[in-house]
This record gives structure tokens, C-alpha cells and sequence, in this order.
């Protein structure tokens, strides 16, 4: 396997919330051997500004982010590792990216539908960084570089469905 980083994208439908949380948490704990990326199939536009508080409260960096166009990656650059976060993302027919990437679910319920009062919001959108960097853990936690494809991906989708049973 090569020394360079591993491209990694996170899909949802809004490109606001989870998938920014995401890139952001996978760029930040990978320590340079990933690099992580966002978008969305119908992107809002804005990153939602209770994600950039969840960030930022936590100590992870919060600026430069943007919500955008899955799209915007059609011709590169060649990923990796393919995370859906939302089952809405997951259900849509996907673009055909370029490489061989290897694909899991991941769905995590969407923080920014959270109503109620302030706390509430915050602790909806806690709750998905908390689910997020679970699974983030236990990947970085893998032997990627010595597993074949097969058994990445299934590895991949088990973390989507046992992280939070842990």
C-alpha cells in the first residue's frame, strides 16, 4: 500500500451536518493518513451552524468547511473509503466515482432536524459527533493496509452497525 493518505468521502443528502462532522473528525484523529471530504446530493448550501458549535466546544477546527455537490467530485479525486451517513444519502443512486472504492453505511439520525429549545439541539448534534467518532475510532483502529477489499467492506459495514451497541 502506498504512503500517501487515503481519500475518504462522507455522503449525505444536505452536506450540512453529519458529513461535515465526518470530514472533519477523520482529517482531524487521522493524523495525515486520510483525507477526508463531504458532500451531498442536494446540498444546502451552508454548514449548519450548531455543527460549527459542536466543533468548535469540543476542540476540533471549524473553519474552511462548506457544503457541496457530490458533483463536485465526479472526476476526482479517486477515493478510497465511501461513507454514507444518512439513510436517505443511501438510497439514492450514486454517482460512479473514479478508483475502486470501497463503500459502507453508516447512518447516524440527522441532528439538524432536532426541534426543541437550544439544549436539545446541542445535544442532538453531541450525540451524532459521538456516534461519528465511535466509528471513526474503530476504523482507525483496523489493519486497513492488510485487508482485502471483501473483508474491508465488511468490516466497514459491521462498525455502521455495531459501534453504538459497544
Amino acid at each position: 500500500m502506498s504512503d500517501q493518505p487515503l481519500n475518504v468521502l462522507f455522503l449525505c443528502t444536505g452536506n450540512s451536518a453529519r458529513s461535515i462532522l465526518g470530514e472533519v473528525i477523520l482529517n482531524h484523529d487521522g493524523e495525515g493518513r486520510f483525507k477526508a471530504y463531504s458532500a451531498g446530493s442536494n446540498p444546502t448550501g451552508t454548514v449548519n451552524p450548531w455543527a460549527i458549535h459542536t466543533l468548535k466546544a469540543l476542540g476540533y477546527p471549524a473553519d474552511g468547511y462548506s457544503s457541496k455537490s457530490w458533483s463536485d467530485f465526479a472526476h476526482g479525486p479517486e477515493f478510497d473509503l465511501i461513507f454514507t451517513v444518512c439513510d436517505s444519502a443511501a438510497a439514492e443512486t450514486c454517482p460512479i466515482w473514479p478508483g475502486r472504492p470501497t463503500s459502507a453505511h453508516w447512518g447516524i439520525p440527522d441532528p439538524a432536524a432536532a426541534e426543541g429549545s437550544d439544549a436539545e439541539k446541542a445535544a442532538a448534534f453531541l450525540d451524532a459527533f459521538r456516534m461519528l467518532k465511535r466509528r471513526i475510532d474503530l476504523m482507525l483502529a483496523l489493519p486497513i493496509a492488510s485487508l482485502e477489499q471483501i473483508a474491508l467492506c465488511e468490516r466497514l459495514q459491521a462498525i455502521g452497525k455495531d459501534a453504538d451497541k459497544q
